[in-house]
């Protein structure tokens, strides 16, 4: 690629090598028009510029925004060297880098010296000043204003003119609709009757937005092209191009234009320094700008404006309050989301987001009906199940084996009424059809999504946009830069190491600028990253995450031994009401616990997995943000997940027998399930996990925090002098506002906490089938709450185009296909549907549940019990005590192998384990049917984009017929006016041998 002269920006004497991005536009047939750099005369509000969202001319609009922090004087001048700047021509172009910006910190009087600063802060400026030139040279229209109320902080306003809108749009292939109008097509019959209903009954639920309105007639969509501006309706050329895709726009321009570092960077002298640290982080400019230049800190900030105020007297109508008003408001949260409207001013990334969240809760809706419904069935049979009701009855007198050693006594089984009873809620017949259920529902929840997010492609013009695109476009990031100009430079030094030993070779001018233009491609494109150079981030990743686990297993481990601690605790107490709740207290403060250490150690696995993921120095942010999401996904799941998996799999597994316990360090006994199972302290465990999450985590945290940096700015306000404070106050430019808030994080934190959501309703939803109620009834509020944040807490961010969710899409199937196997093992082995049904179909003498509890327990001899581990107080119930009950398959002590594992058991181990078979292969195989039953592609959407194909070639065709007709009509004007001219010409002479020919034939 050559070098452009037109857009070189560095003194000829220090140019060598200038790579840029687009390197000829005029060779394209182009020119772009000469930029300029406006500087603001005042920063007071001007109704001329809307406040900030227009330039002090009051008719170019801010597009973007950058803000720089910048080191002043301790004297405040008067920017007196602020003078508006018109067209400058080429020859003041020309000598542009040879003195100072408009605006920047140059030299007010002859005489006057310019303050000191810093060689850092002289070479961000020198880069500003670089960077700026380029984005003129570019087409881009300035506009600086550093003499603002925040002390310290500059911004340029940048505007995009028309060619520059058209070029770009074109350079992009950005979709925009044309001329052309037709009519979508409309259902016929019985459905045109039903959709008129369901309209009517859903129009108080709709939101007032114009957007959201069921359109009958649609534009034809086409890229844009300046060869075929005709196509496209111009009328207005200021609404042509919407805000998002100027900022888009602009935006990509930024991230394109370069930002060459060269020697004099350094200014009057100091780039002769070797300050080795100074010019490693000038390197890291790299080939890109803007990546580079924010991580840098040249530029603090890079944003589009927020289109207005959204509250308060007098305000303009804009789309961001009506957005505030019929989205972000709690009292529209019965409504439908306005999702073009959110489209259209976030951009397709950020709404399809909040489409996808509003498909998901809407989808909870009948999951949560059907939950209620089972968690109603099991209180309405609750005095029918006989084994709650065997237990309950002290008739039996079922006497059980301590839960601890020494300090715990022997128990009636009586005492675990209320656990069995309420167990029954959540662990009846119902279960296993809810989790079936569920397992639909999640596969039919896919299917609609997939269904929802083609509509909304064919609605958005997204049908023909393919990622590729994107990814062509995608930059590398600023780290990435740095590490190839690292590798690069070493490499060269080596390279010129062995040129050292080498016999010189006579030299040829030409050859060695060849070498030297070469050089700037080699350095930036050649070189790469092998995983070579990846390898020592790769192993820290492993060894890092493999350690976070660890820690994980071993913080519940901590838990499990604080539970069977304070049970023994609990014991020695002399109140009969605490020894009898010593089960229920113990699973309630260990719960707790987990739960806040779930919550601490979520925020620090977030930072670790980012650090993780920085040390990778992935080239993308494509890559980066999907590397990201991999780490702090799995992560987070095995952080949130290990506890309920604890309860669920492993608690009461492994803990031997009376006379022979499996102890933990040799001092901690195994804790044992409750008789009636572990189904219920699972269910405790996942509702107070999943409750506290949303609660605390989700909503509390996203509510407080930004309400506590608001306290603390109106604090620092009043605490400011006077002045300070009235300036503060009478700050109304927009930038300036937009700037105070909080900036984009991206929206991986959202989509997180509610993939984690998602697992809480489906992985363990056998044993809380209230679990999507909850999350319905937080949905509803995190909708409206993420609506609000966007709105009125966040900088507007760059829009991003996207036709899906991506790597999420593929984290919901994973987990939905994860849920099917883990709630198979709920059903078999957590709860006692299989042990019932075996007993049922084997044991049972009269077809009933009778006797059910009597053979789920085996039988204990008191006196061989190991030394030191009997209770102290054997006639604690008021008798001796001499056979005790334990849940367990097991032989009788006066059988010949006594202890040893009954038939029974394997019996039962058979039916689990068929069962896990048989429920796991129905289950996917029924979800991989609704998948081929439902269409990706919804028929009506399909036959529209066909549609559309066949207008845009009759369009065109129509479009070539008429060229070909005007072109008929051209040359035959000029054949019509060739014919008068061919009659009145002289005749041609007679040949010889003509007889008109005087001495011609005889």
């Amino acid at each position: 690629m050559r070098v452009n002269e037109r857009y070189s920006t560095l003194p000829a004497a220090d140019r060598s090598v200038h790579i840029t991005n687009i390197c000829a536009i005029e060779d394209i047939g182009y020119l772009p028009s000469e930029g300029t750099l406006l500087n603001s005369l005042s920063v007071d509000p001007d109704t001329e510029c809307r406040y900030g969202l227009y330039f002090r001319d009051g008719k170019r609009k801010v597009d973007c925004v950058l803000v720089y922090h910048h080191k002043r004087a301790s004297g405040s001048r008067s920017l007196a060297r602020r003078v508006q700047h018109g067209d400058a021509g080429p020859a003041a172009r020309s000598v542009r880098q040879d003195q100072p910006l408009p605006g920047k910190a140059g030299p007010v009087g002859a005489g006057e010296p310019e303050p000191p600063l810093d060689c850092h802060e002289d070479d961000k400026r020198f880069r500003r000043q670089e960077y700026e030139g380029n984005l003129m040279e570019a087409g881009l229209e300035l506009e600086r204003d550093e003499d603002t109320k925040i002390h310290g902080v500059g911004f340029v306003k940048i505007h995009a003119p028309w060619n520059v809108l058209c070029r770009e749009a074109e350079f992009l292939k950005l979709k925009m609709p044309t001329k052309k109008l037709y009519h979508i097509n409309e259902t016929r019959g019985l459905l045109k009757k039903i959709n008129s209903v369901l309209q009517k009954i859903t129009d108080p639920i709709q939101p007032k937005v114009a957007e959201h309105r069921p359109q009958t007639t649609k534009r034809l969509s086409y890229p844009f092209s300046r060869e075929k501006q005709h196509l496209f309706d111009l009328s207005d050329k200021d609404s042509f191009f919407d805000s998002k895709t100027r900022s888009t726009i602009v935006y990509e321009i930024l991230k394109r234009t370069t930002c060459t570092k060269a020697k004099y960077s350094m200014g009057q002298g100091e780039g002769r320094k070797k300050d080795s640290a100074l010019l490693s982080k000038r390197r890291k400019c790299g080939k890109y700008g803007i990546t580079s230049l924010l991580a840098n800190g040249v530029y603090s900030a890079a944003y589009p404006l927020h289109d207005g105020d959204y509250e308060g007297e007098n305000v303009e109508f804009n789309d961001r309050k009506l957005l505030y008003e019929e989205w972000a408001s709690y009292g529209v949260f019965y409504k439908y989301q306005p999702i073009d409207l959110v489209r259209k001013y976030f951009g397709e990334k950020i709404g399809l987001y909040f489409a996808w969240l509003g498909v998901y809760t809407q989808m909870l809706i009948p999951a949560s009906i059907v939950g209620i419904i089972v968690f109603l069935y099991g209180w309405a049979t609750v005095d029918e199940n006989i084994p709650s009701m065997e237990m309950c009855d002290q008739r039996h007198n079922i006497t059980m084996c301590p839960l601890c050693d020494k300090t715990c006594s022997y128990w009636k089984m009586s005492s675990a009424c209320a656990t069995a009873r309420a167990s029954h809620l959540f662990d009846n017949p119902a279960t296993v059809f809810f989790s079936v259920f569920m397992a639909l529902w999640a596969a039919t929840f896919m299917e609609h999504w997939k269904r929802k997010q083609m509509r909304l492609n064919y609605r958005w013009d997204l049908t023909g946009f393919e990622e590729e695109e994107e990814a062509v476009k995608d930059h590398p990031r600023a780290e990435y830069e740095a590490r190839v100009l690292e590798k690069s430079l070493r490499k060269d030094s080596r390279n010129k190491e062995k040129r050292r030993h080498l016999p010189e070779e006579p030299t040829n001018k030409w050859r060695q600028r060849v070498k030297t233009a070469m050089a700037g491609v080699k350095l930036t494109d050649k070189v790469k990253l092998t995983w070579k150079d990846r390898f020592p981030a790769y192993f820290t990743n492993l060894v890092s995450i493999i350690f976070m686990i660890a820690v994980t297993f071993a913080i519940v481990l901590g838990v499990i031994i604080y539970r069977i601690s304070t049970a023994a605790a609990l014991a020695m107490n002399s109140s009969p009401s605490v020894r009898s709740n010593i089960r229920v207290t113990v699973t309630a403060t260990a719960v707790i616990i987990n739960l806040v250490v779930i919550i601490l150690l979520d925020e620090v696995y977030g930072c670790i997995a980012r650090w993780l993921t920085k040390i990778e120095v992935p080239k993308t942010e494509k890559s980066f943000e999907e590397r990201l999401i991999f780490k702090a996904f799995l992560l987070k799941f095995v952080n949130s997940y290990t506890p309920i998996f604890y309860v669920a799999f492993f608690k009461g597994r492994f803990v031997g027998r009376p006379g022979d316990y499996v102890y933990i360090f040799r001092s901690f006994r195994m804790e044992e399930c409750a008789p009636g199972g572990c189904l219920m302290e699972l269910c405790i465990q996942l509702s107070i996990i999943m409750l506290g999450k949303q609660l605390i985590q989700n909503n509390l945290f996203e509510i407080g925090i930004p309400k506590m940096k608001k306290f603390i700015r109106s604090l620092r306000l009043k605490h400011q002098s006077p002045s300070d404070r009235d300036q503060y106050v009478k700050k109304k430019q927009r930038y300036q506002v937009d700037y105070t808030l909080e900036p984009f994080a991206g929206l991986t934190p959202e989509y997180m906490e509610m993939i984690i959501q998602f697992g809480f309703v489906t992985l363990f939803v056998a044993s809380f089938p209230l679990a999507p109620l909850f999350a319905l009834l937080n949905n509803i509020i995190e909708i409206r709450l993420d609506a609000k944040k966007f709105i009125t807490e966040l900088r507007r961010p760059v829009a991003v185009r996207a036709k899906d969710i991506g790597i999420w899409y593929n984290i919901l199937r994973g987990v939905g296909k994860l849920a099917v196997i883990i709630n198979a093992f709920v059903i078999s082995f957590t709860s006692d549907f299989i042990p019932r049904l075996v007993y049922l179909y084997m044991y049972s003498e009269n077809g009933t549940m009778h006797g059910f509890v009597n053979h789920t327990l085996s039988s204990f001899n008191v006196s061989d019990f190991q030394n030191g581990t009997a209770p102290n107080d054997p006639l604690d119930l008021g008798y001796e005590v001499q056979i005790c009950r334990y849940k367990d398959y097991r032989e009788p002590p006066w059988s010949e192998h006594k202890y040893d594992i009954s038939k029974d058991f394997w019996a039962v181990l058979a039916a689990r384990l068929a069962f896990v078979i048989v429920f796991q292969n129905l289950v996917m195989f029924m979800s991989d049917f609704v998948d081929w039953v439902i269409p990706d592609i919804p028929k009506d959407i399909s036959q529209q984009m066909h549609k559309e194909k066949v207008l845009m070639v009759e369009l065109f065709m129509r479009e070539e017929q008429g060229k070909q007709q005007l072109l008929d009509a051209w040359m035959e004007k000029d054949r019509k006016k060739a014919e008068p001219f061919n009659n009145h010409s002289p005749a041609r002479p007679a040949p010889p041998d003509s007889p008109d020919f005087p001495g011609g034939a005889l």
